[in-house]
């Protein structure tokens, strides 16, 4: 976790970042190239494709779905050529054509396991999908890199004491204040477009009445801004809940939260996680907070950290009601922000 980072003086090409290197922009090139050739084939031969891997032409409303489907294909063609121009400045493209290209082979091979579409279709998916995987990952590891090097952090994280007394809630009530009543149960989440952000918000909301059956206090930590946060919280239910405002990640830092790596945000063990996430219902959306930082879990009682929880990554669960009644009594020494 840096504590300190800097901008860069200057970048090494007028369209590219630091972060930028010639064969991202050109595995872009290709997949927009690849996919606007596609995408046309599709709309304006709808049956050259299906020829080509034995697939009888589709008629009727199979027909249209699968021009459209060319159509997609092609409009995320016009993506990729945006981003070749500056792949690391640009990788939120990316991160949607990498779900994509993820989530597309998943739910193609559950329908041809139920028997709704023909398996022959597969045939699409080393080029369509499979080919770009690993360049595509590569550019996103750049960019997380590019992010965490860059600058986004406060230059010194306050002292922990001095942080939980300046940070207050929308209510302008300090942390360091709440923790003299009650013991405190601070949720850290990254940001409000993140499934597994929305998840744990769903899992406070419902163990919420028995927390405070027991005497705690919830609040979360949040790196948006007050307004841009309250939509969510609203619609979790827990917009009374005390939540603290964190853009300048001056609370962030004291506690010892930093940015995740590549493998801590998008790892094998989120993708796993996210499945099951994303069929109970709670979605992903436009990142709404800092995408890159960590979620986290904190006891705060008598204006100290009697237990903390880092997250290992970033679609880790916590059980919070054992969280909060396993907390000591005594300080737990947080993680140096180095």
């Amino acid at each position: 976790m840096g504590s300190s980072e800097h901008h860069h003086a200057l970048p090494l090409h007028p369209a590219m970042s630091l972060g930028s290197r010639p064969w991202m922009r050109q595995w872009l090139l290709a997949a927009g190239i690849y996919n606007l050739l596609w995408g046309a084939a599709v709309i304006l031969a709808p049956d050259a494709p299906l020829r080509l891997f034995g697939v009888e032409p589709l008629v009727g409303t199979g027909r249209a779905i699968w021009q459209c489907l060319g159509m997609v294909i092609g409009v995320y063609g016009v993506g990729y050529l945006a981003a070749s121009l500056n792949p690391v400045r640009h990788w939120p493209i990316v991160l949607v054509g990498f779900l994509g290209k993820i989530f597309g082979p998943i739910g193609f091979v559950w329908c041809a396991s139920r028997g709704e579409i023909d398996w022959r279709f597969g045939l699409t998916i080393p080029t369509n999908d499979l080919l770009w995987w690993i360049p595509f990952a590569m550019i996103l590891r750049a960019a997380w890199a590019d992010a965490r090097n860059s600058g986004g952090r406060a230059a010194a994280a306050p002292s922990l004491g001095t942080a939980l007394h300046v940070a207050r809630d929308q209510y302008g009530r300090s942390l360091a204040s709440m923790s003299d009543d009650s013991p405190v149960l601070l949720v850290a989440l990254r940001h409000f477009g993140c499934t597994f952000c929305r998840e744990t918000l769903a899992q406070l909301a419902a163990e919420r009445a028995q927390l405070e059956s027991q005497g705690i206090r919830l609040a979360v930590l949040h790196s948006a801004s007050a307004a841009d946060a309250a939509p969510s919280l609203a619609r979790a239910g827990l917009s009374d809940v005390s939540a603290f405002a964190d853009h300048q990640h001056t609370l962030a830092g004291a506690l010892g939260i930093g940015r995740g790596s590549f493998m801590a945000l998008l790892g094998p063990r989120n993708f796993l996680r996210a499945v099951p996430a994303l069929l109970a219902g709670h979605g992903i959306g436009y990142p709404v907070g800092d995408p890159l930082q960590m979620p986290g879990a904190f006891m705060v009682h008598r204006g100290r950290v009697i237990s903390h929880h880092h997250h290992a990554f970033a679609g880790e669960q916590v059980d919070f009601r054992t969280f909060a009644s396993k907390a000591g009594l005594a300080s737990v020494a947080l993680p140096a922000h180095t």
